[in-house]
Protein backbone atom coordinates (compact mmCIF):
# COMPACT_ATOMS: atom_id res chain seq x y z
CA UNK A 1 0.00 0.00 0.00
CA UNK A 2 1.03 3.31 -0.64
CA UNK A 3 1.25 6.11 2.31
CA UNK A 4 2.18 9.70 2.15
CA UNK A 5 2.17 10.86 6.07
CA UNK A 6 2.59 14.45 6.55
CA UNK A 7 3.54 16.15 10.25
CA UNK A 8 4.29 18.96 11.60
CA UNK A 9 1.73 21.50 10.98
CA UNK A 10 0.06 23.27 13.74
CA UNK A 11 -0.27 27.16 15.12
CA UNK A 12 2.01 29.61 14.50
CA UNK A 13 2.70 33.53 15.09
CA UNK A 14 3.82 35.65 12.57
CA UNK A 15 7.57 35.60 11.63
CA UNK A 16 7.78 32.27 12.77
CA UNK A 17 9.19 28.85 12.01
CA UNK A 18 7.77 25.39 11.53
CA UNK A 19 8.68 22.35 9.69
CA UNK A 20 7.09 19.84 7.77
CA UNK A 21 7.43 16.36 7.37
CA UNK A 22 6.60 13.72 5.05
CA UNK A 23 7.22 9.67 5.66
CA UNK A 24 6.60 7.80 2.09
CA UNK A 25 6.06 3.87 1.73
CA UNK A 26 4.90 1.50 -0.72
CA UNK A 27 7.16 2.89 -3.75
CA UNK A 28 10.74 3.68 -4.45
CA UNK A 29 11.29 7.31 -2.55
CA UNK A 30 14.44 7.43 -3.94
CA UNK A 31 14.12 7.64 -7.48
CA UNK A 32 11.03 10.09 -6.80
CA UNK A 33 10.57 13.43 -7.28
CA UNK A 34 8.71 14.81 -4.47
CA UNK A 35 7.12 18.04 -3.76
CA UNK A 36 5.05 20.63 -1.31
CA UNK A 37 1.80 21.68 -2.59
CA UNK A 38 -1.12 24.15 -0.34
CA UNK A 39 -4.59 25.04 -0.81
CA UNK A 40 -5.95 27.83 1.61
CA UNK A 41 -9.72 28.09 1.27
CA UNK A 42 -11.54 29.16 -1.82
CA UNK A 43 -8.20 29.34 -3.63
CA UNK A 44 -6.69 26.18 -6.03
CA UNK A 45 -4.29 24.06 -4.86
CA UNK A 46 -0.30 25.37 -5.88
CA UNK A 47 2.84 23.92 -5.96
CA UNK A 48 5.20 25.63 -3.14
CA UNK A 49 8.13 23.52 -3.44
CA UNK A 50 9.56 20.70 -5.28
CA UNK A 51 13.24 18.60 -5.26
CA UNK A 52 14.20 16.18 -7.81
CA UNK A 53 15.16 12.29 -7.05
CA UNK A 54 18.93 12.22 -8.55
CA UNK A 55 20.36 15.52 -8.03
CA UNK A 56 18.24 17.08 -5.60
CA UNK A 57 17.52 20.04 -7.91
CA UNK A 58 15.23 22.40 -6.29
CA UNK A 59 12.19 25.15 -7.05
CA UNK A 60 9.94 27.14 -5.40
CA UNK A 61 6.96 29.10 -5.64
CA UNK A 62 8.12 32.86 -6.02
CA UNK A 63 5.98 33.86 -3.14
CA UNK A 64 7.89 31.61 -0.53
CA UNK A 65 11.61 31.54 -2.28
CA UNK A 66 14.09 32.65 0.35
CA UNK A 67 11.37 31.95 3.32
CA UNK A 68 10.48 27.83 2.44
CA UNK A 69 13.37 25.41 1.83
CA UNK A 70 12.61 21.40 0.65
CA UNK A 71 14.69 18.52 1.39
CA UNK A 72 14.97 15.22 1.43
CA UNK A 73 16.26 11.94 3.60
CA UNK A 74 16.72 9.27 1.24
CA UNK A 75 17.37 6.77 4.16
CA UNK A 76 14.33 7.49 6.35
CA UNK A 77 12.32 8.08 2.83
CA UNK A 78 11.11 11.28 4.26
CA UNK A 79 11.03 14.69 2.54
CA UNK A 80 10.72 18.07 4.65
CA UNK A 81 9.31 21.47 4.38
CA UNK A 82 11.83 23.96 6.87
CA UNK A 83 9.13 26.83 6.93
CA UNK A 84 10.73 30.38 8.26
CA UNK A 85 9.22 34.09 8.46
CA UNK A 86 5.35 32.99 8.33
CA UNK A 87 3.10 34.95 6.99
CA UNK A 88 -1.04 34.80 7.51
CA UNK A 89 -1.15 34.24 3.97
CA UNK A 90 0.95 30.41 4.27
CA UNK A 91 -1.75 29.51 6.31
CA UNK A 92 -3.40 26.43 4.31
CA UNK A 93 -3.37 22.84 4.35
CA UNK A 94 -0.07 21.28 2.97
CA UNK A 95 0.07 18.16 0.98
CA UNK A 96 3.25 15.99 -0.12
CA UNK A 97 2.78 14.92 -3.20
CA UNK A 98 5.13 12.52 -4.71
CA UNK A 99 5.94 11.67 -8.49
CA UNK A 100 7.40 8.14 -9.82
CA UNK A 101 8.08 6.46 -12.63
CA UNK A 102 8.47 2.81 -13.83
CA UNK A 103 10.65 1.17 -16.14
CA UNK A 104 9.11 2.07 -19.16
CA UNK A 105 8.90 5.64 -17.92
CA UNK A 106 5.29 5.86 -16.91
CA UNK A 107 4.70 8.12 -14.14
CA UNK A 108 2.75 7.49 -11.00
CA UNK A 109 1.37 10.42 -8.79
CA UNK A 110 0.54 9.76 -4.99
CA UNK A 111 -0.90 12.43 -3.05
CA UNK A 112 -0.73 12.87 1.46
CA UNK A 113 -4.08 13.23 3.32
CA UNK A 114 -2.42 16.99 3.96
CA UNK A 115 -1.62 18.94 7.35
CA UNK A 116 -2.99 22.30 8.70
CA UNK A 117 -1.01 24.94 8.76
CA UNK A 118 -2.19 28.30 10.69
CA UNK A 119 -0.27 31.62 11.28
CA UNK A 120 -1.80 33.94 13.30
CA UNK A 121 -1.28 36.47 15.72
Amino acid sequence: QVQLVESGGGLVQPGGSLRLSCTASGFTFSSSAMSWHRQAPGKERELVALITSLRRRTNYADSVKGRFTISRDNAKNTVYLQMNSLKPEDTAVYYCYALSRDSRGHEYAYWGQGTQVTVSS
